[in-house]
């Protein structure tokens, strides 16, 4: 192992409240206020959630922001505002918007809750269930069991939160520390607006750990966060530049992703603007696809070469390989062990934006809780697993789900869509179209992406990286567990609601 360590610079994470840009945010509950209302102020007196403002000055009682309701959940208060109404002039209902937002993987409270905490920077309703969604499968049937009882006290404030990438004995590259388990994922110059693009990047370099460019080329915009920013190679070799992999500090080869693994990847025409394509060296308007595989990869000699020419380039960069997760995955981890790699990036089903097509990320890659602990056991049995740092993503959404996988043996994880959905997307699916995101964030087009000013954009982000850093330092204490890298592979904290038992333990 190189003696030298590097830590990259320590991070501005300050949380900022970041309400939402739109003036009536999507919540659980609607609440009417009929003309019978006397504009007393009484609710706004009685609330303490911030439901109902009132302005004694202009004597006039705001519209209630209905998305920080409790509802039923206040009924049982003495300050259930529908029952204190002097002039019952109050109704409560469910919003309409809200019985229609979502789906089993993102179900409706997980994107509201997701919402709060990047409003926030931390759970402020924990009314709502921000831990699981309803696909009846993978981390939604899990839980994390605690222990009745510890044999000391952890304070969560004391937890270790940082992972280091490079773990190869005798390597050149320096040893890179990340101060939270986890990066965002690969979202290319053209599949997002430049303001979520830069957002992203931003926020990794408030956490001091990273996001990636995805396989759209390195815009210069983001070249003021080169030590926060993963560089991607993929087979369409879109945007690839020498002088981009020789300062960059991870470069990310990748062979395929969960959400459609042998598909390679695709942009269409209306997403390629003049400036996508003098990035990607493309015609303007002409759909791209990256094919699958690379064609001068068709074994692991042929991949190590691809790692040497980096290492090459630029010795002090660490190298990722980024590959789905299919039923041999863990012969595939394994030789890019051999090849050079210091990163197994694994890519699991379920992961993706709205433009990956469901036919593939429903139906092709194996689900990441399967592959993370099939990887992690054949590492440990090769004897090499504390030489290799394993990445998982496709499919994490919160702060529980990167706790269980690593516990399954993950060293950290990547995140993407949790991301855009901080920054109010509402999972309409249509990222794909240039035109098609109303909201600005997978657009590129000109007019929707100034929906988003770049200030919001990354405080949204930083704000729920503030809450997950605290939501895993408290189950960790909890735990009894003092650092995140002795998390990994402790599959005994995890619980499977298919297998009961453990009645002496207590279930989150």
């Amino acid at each position: 192992m190189s003696s030298t360590t590097e830590t990259l610079p320590r991070p501005v994470k300050d949380v900022k409240i970041t309400p939402s840009r739109y003036r009536n945010p999507i919540g659980k509950y609607k609440i009417i206020r009929s003309e019978a209302c006397t504009g007393c102020g009484k609710c706004a007196e009685l609330c303490p959630h911030g439901v109902h403002l009132r302005y004694p000055a202009y004597d006039k009682t705001l519209r209630p922001r209905d998305y920080k309701c409790r509802g039923d959940e206040c009924r049982k208060e003495n300050y259930f505002c529908i029952d204190k109404c002097p002039a019952g002039a109050l109704t409560l209902k469910l919003h309409p918007a809200f019985e229609a937002l979502g789906d089993m993987r993102w179900p409706n409270e997980l994107i509201i809750s997701t919402w709060d905490q990047a409003e926030n920077g931390r759970i402020t309703n924990q009314y709502l269930e921000g831990n699981l969604g309803r696909s009846g499968g993978g981390f939604d049937r899990m839980r994390i069991q605690f222990p009745a009882r510890l044999s000391k006290t952890v304070n969560p404030a004391d937890v270790d939160m940082s992972v280091v990438l490079n773990h190869r004995y005798g390597d050149r590259a320096p040893r890179i520390k990340i101060s939270v388990p986890w990066y965002g994922g690969g979202m290319s110059f053209g599949s997002i607006s430049n303001t979520a693009m830069v957002a992203k990047a931003r926020a990794a370099t408030a956490w001091n750990t990273f996001t990636c460019t995805g396989e759209g080329g390195f815009p210069e915009m983001l070249e003021p966060y080169d030590n926060h920013v993963i560089t991607q190679i993929a087979t369409g070799l879109f945007g690839v530049r020498e002088e981009t992999i020789k300062r960059v500090k991870i470069v990310e080869f990748k062979y395929a992703q969960g959400a459609k693994p042998g598909l390679g990847g695709h942009l269409l025409g209306d997403k390629n603007t003049p400036a996508v394509a003098r990035m990607r060296e493309a015609v303007v308007g002409s759909s791209l696809f990256s094919p699958f595989p690379f064609h001068s990869v068709y074994s692991i000699e042929d991949h190590k070469k691809h790692v040497d020419w980096i290492k090459a380039m630029n010795p002090a960069a660490l190298v990722s390989a980024k590959v789905s997760t299919p039923s041999d995955v863990d012969m595939v981890a394994i030789g890019c062990y051999y090849a050079g790699v210091h990163i197994v990036h694994i890519d699991g089903s379920y992961g993706g934006t709205g433009a990956a097509p469901d036919i593939a990320k429903k139906n092709i890659a194996m689900p990441i809780e399967y592959a993370i602990p099939k990887v992690h056991d054949f590492l440990t049995q090769e004897g090499v697993r504390d030489e290799v740092t394993l990445i998982a993503s496709g499919g994490l959404r919160c702060a529980h789900d990167i706790v269980k996988a690593i516990a399954l043996g993950a060293d950290a994880c990547v995140i993407g869509t949790a991301e855009m959905v901080a920054l109010d997307c509402i999972r309409c699916g249509n990222c794909e179209s240039g035109r098609g995101c109303a909201r600005g964030i997978a657009t590129t087009d000109p007019e929707l992406s100034l929906a988003m000013d770049i200030e919001y954009a990354s405080q949204r982000i930083i704000n729920l990286y503030n809450s997950w850093n605290e939501q895993i330092r408290t189950i960790l204490a909890r735990l009894g567990i003092t650092s995140i890298a002795k998390l990994r592979g402790r599959t005994d904290v995890l619980y499977h609601l298919d297998y009961p038992g453990y009645d002496d333990l207590t279930y989150n």
